[in-house]
């Protein structure tokens, strides 16, 4: 019985071993992008948590498939919760692009604050094919006369192949494109222009 057993023990220690490990995946940038014209005073911003479709909100991806059938990829997974990433890759596009300033990094509280909200209403992975975000976002200015920008964002990008590497990679391209709607307008705003959400 002990070789019998010893092979069982070795068969379990070999499949473990053969399994595949988990892989974490970033919606935040490997390099910070190169500044545009900012405000000729730093945006003061606050963004706000992210809402995201309760489908999504797991740390485990999901996949559309081409029958649209969903696939929950139990070894690729978010870095962080993907709330978290979104905001967190949002602040970043704001502050090195448009040379917000995030007011979570001041010593001090500030005022003269806007505060930016977005609730994705779809963010989907389907493979092969594209990476969707769809979502509301608004701008609540810091004076009262102002009121707020409120603007629905769909933002598409193409992925040939590649698998889940890609699709994170279309995803970061199409955070930052969302992330350049609105500090466009947030620099317009605080010039004092009328902005709309129409480019």
């Amino acid at each position: 019985m002990k070789p019998v057993w010893a092979m069982a023990v070795c068969a379990l220690l070999v499949g473990c071993s053969a399994s595949k490990p988990d892989r974490f995946h970033s919606l935040l940038a490997s390099e910070l992008a190169a500044p545009a014209a900012p405000a000729a005073s730093p945006v003061l911003v606050d963004v706000l948590p992210v809402s995201v479709p309760p489908l999504v909100d797991q740390p485990q991806w999901v996949l559309r498939a081409a029958d649209d059938s969903l696939q929950v990829l139990e070894q690729e997974r978010w870095a962080a919760p993907l709330r978290e990433e979104l905001r967190s890759a949002l602040t970043e596009r704001l502050v090195a692009r448009w040379g917000a300033v995030d007011v979570h990094t001041l010593p001090q509280p500030a005022t003269n604050v806007w505060r930016v909200r977005l609730d994705v209403q779809r963010f989907e992975s389907l493979a092969s094919k594209e990476a969707r975000i769809d979502g509301t976002w608004s701008a609540l200015s810091p004076r009262a006369d102002v009121g707020a920008l409120v603007c629905h964002s769909s933002v598409r990008e193409d992925v040939a192949e590649g698998g889940v590497p890609a699709l994170a990679a279309a995803h970061r391209r199409g955070v930052a494109r969302l992330g350049d709607e609105i500090g466009k307008r947030l620099v317009a705003l605080q010039r004092g222009d009328t902005v709309t959400c129409a480019d």
